[in-house]
């Protein structure tokens, strides 16, 4: 259950692994990982962009609309709720991160991307 607070001068909204999994599979949502692009390139979420926490830049994020909203996500919920307080600190109006990370993602059982370490390629993983 989504969870909103003040940070600031904008709104902070925690989702949980099923509020993300939902606006997923619907299209309705922008997934952007933090993590560091080696993490990335081992396994995530297929169609999330990659802005790692190194050289996370608010201005350089996708707009975000009611229909869209963005969605940060990194292994554990820490350095995405990070990045989000970093992003309403530049003048952002609200922002949403996922509760628990990749991690919780993996563990509820939804699919991801992970690398074939014979060929390198990305492969659908249960």
């Amino acid at each position: 259950m989504s969870e909103t607070e003040a940070v600031g001068d904008g709104k902070l909204t925690t989702l949980s692994v099923g509020e993300v999994k939902s606006l997923y599979d619907k299209n309705d949502v922008v997934l952007i990982d933090v993590r560091t692009p080696a993490e990335y390139a081992l396994e995530h979420i297929g169609g999330a962009l990659l802005a790692p926490m190194s050289g996370f830049d608010p201005a350089r994020l996708p707009t975000q609309t009611e229909e869209r909203p963005i969605v940060l996500y990194c292994g554990s919920g820490m350095r995405s709720r990070k990045m989000a307080e970093k992003y309403l600190a530049a003048g952002f109006a609200k922002i949403a991160h996922m509760a628990g990370g990749f991690g919780a993602w993996k563990q509820a059982g939804n699919g991801f991307l992970g690398t074939d370490p014979a060929t390198g390629a990305s492969v659908p993983r249960p």
